[in-house]
């Protein structure tokens, strides 16, 4: 038996009858988005087999599964990143196991850097593509002609247009960009943002991509959003911080909670 089959089998008891329509993987700091959920089963990562260890303040370590209004949801309430393990595929078993639930589509959001002088700290934008900007896949020794994964349209266009309505409905202004994945833990240079600005990028952090080429991999449709919580390197006298992450994510929580209601109750047209 493999670790998602264990995870499975571990979570089934707890909430029989189970299946969520839709998977969200919260980045840092938007815990607190959690409060919306009408909650049926909490489950710490360490208990769960091949889950990740958050080690990143801001990312609680804890599947929540429940509804939030019609809509059946799984959330991961925080995530590990490949700067601390050195594993792109850190996030595998959590995203397999959602898949093996049989999650139909996922929402993954993150904290990032904005290279757009109009989206300022505390505004949301909702990713279109991306840059891999590490060299490396979290489907290095994959097996078999699946690992050859094609990327276009990754950001699926249906769930990109319900973000856009849910968006519109909240009166909320949605900026739009590629995102660049950046190894970290250390923040970007100024050189970096001004190469990553020719290459097209209109926000930077790092993590998303690998769960997004994973999703992929198994052929699951998702969004994603970034919480701008910082200008990029150079583009503000301010130092950039992790507890300006913390403190700017946690600003645009209202407006990321009123879009991800209005998102998820889409939801019960069953479109995806």
């Amino acid at each position: 038996m493999n670790q998602v089959q264990n995870c499975v089998q571990i979570i089934n008891p707890q909430i029989k009858n189970f299946k969520p329509d839709v998977g969200l993987i919260l980045g840092s700091g938007l815990g607190q988005f959690c409060d919306n959920i009408e909650t049926q089963a909490s489950i710490d990562f360490d208990q769960l087999p091949g889950f990740p260890i958050a080690g990143v303040g801001g990312h609680a370590g804890r599947l929540l599964l429940g509804r939030i209004g019609k809509t059946t949801v799984a959330v991961l309430q925080g995530r590990a990143h490949y700067y601390e393990h050195g594993k792109a595929d850190i996030m595998a078993v959590a995203i397999q196991t959602l898949s093996a639930l049989g999650c139909e589509s996922l929402v993954l959001t993150n904290a990032a850097g904005s290279l757009m002088v109009d989206a300022a700290p505390g505004s949301i934008m909702l990713i279109t593509d991306h840059i891999n900007m590490t060299g490396v896949s979290p489907l290095f020794g994959a097996q078999g002609n699946q690992r050859f994964v094609d990327m276009v349209e990754a950001y699926n266009p249906l769930l990109n247009s319900k973000i856009r309505a849910a968006a519109h409905t909240n009166k909320i202004t949605l900026h739009e960009g590629i995102y660049a994945w950046m190894s970290g833990p250390q923040f970007e240079t100024p050189a970096e943002i001004q190469a990553l600005k020719v290459l097209g990028a209109q926000a930077v952090g790092m993590s998303t991509v690998p769960e997004v080429i994973l999703a992929r991999h198994l052929g699951m449709p998702l969004c994603a959003l970034s919480i701008i919580t910082n200008f990029a390197a150079g583009m503000s006298p301010t130092l950039i911080s992790h507890e300006q992450t913390i403190e700017y994510a946690k600003k645009a929580e209202n407006s990321v909670k009123d879009l991800l209601n209005s998102y998820l109750k889409s939801f019960s047209e069953k479109e995806i």
